[in-house]
């Protein structure tokens, strides 16, 4: 019971919160320009959007908790819910995979940037096939490379394979 009572006052507080912080972004969005420019979207806009959904949520969860608590809540017991274990090896090389694609991004270019990313990604979930996760990420990224460079028009760099890329990239 005590259980169970630690729990709706636990709900009855997340609520009270996200009702009060939306307030509290309203007030302050309230005192904001509301026009700027041309285009009538001052910079009010977005805190007054975010304000209405924090303040639609807390009202939300404030009803569920007080009309007999949150429904389909997860389990407390990390297992019943399907969680694993934290696995370091997988963290690292995930990690090392983001440090890499940083490094490399202005002068190796984008597309061997987000190869290393891929190849680092797939080793940190298992993958032990390394060929096959450089060719998959080399085609993938050079597929996202054409897309945002030849459609969006977004000139991301080139790097190594400037002389096989052509005009593409920077």
């Amino acid at each position: 019971m005590e259980r169970r009572l630690r729990g709706a006052v636990v709900e009855l507080a997340i609520g009270a919160a996200l009702l009060v912080l939306g307030i509290f972004v309203a007030a302050i969005a309230a005192r904001m320009p509301a026009t700027g420019g041309f285009s009538g979207v001052g910079p009010a806009a977005m805190p007054k959007i975010v304000a209405t959904g924090l303040i639609v949520v807390g009202l939300w969860l404030l009803a569920e908790s007080l009309t007999g608590g949150w429904r389909r809540r997860e389990p407390d017991d990390p297992t019943v819910r399907g969680e694993h274990a934290f696995f370091a090896p997988g963290f690292a090389w995930i990690s090392a995979g983001l440090v890499a694609q940083m490094a490399l991004i202005h002068s190796a270019g984008f597309v061997i940037a987000a190869a290393a990313l891929f190849v680092c990604v797939a080793r940190g979930f298992g993958s032990r096939r390394l060929a096959r996760d450089a060719a998959i990420g080399t085609l993938l990224s050079l597929a996202i490379f054409g897309f945002f460079v030849k459609f969006l028009n977004v000139n991301l760099p080139a790097g190594w394979l400037k002389p096989l890329l052509g005009a593409a990239g920077i």
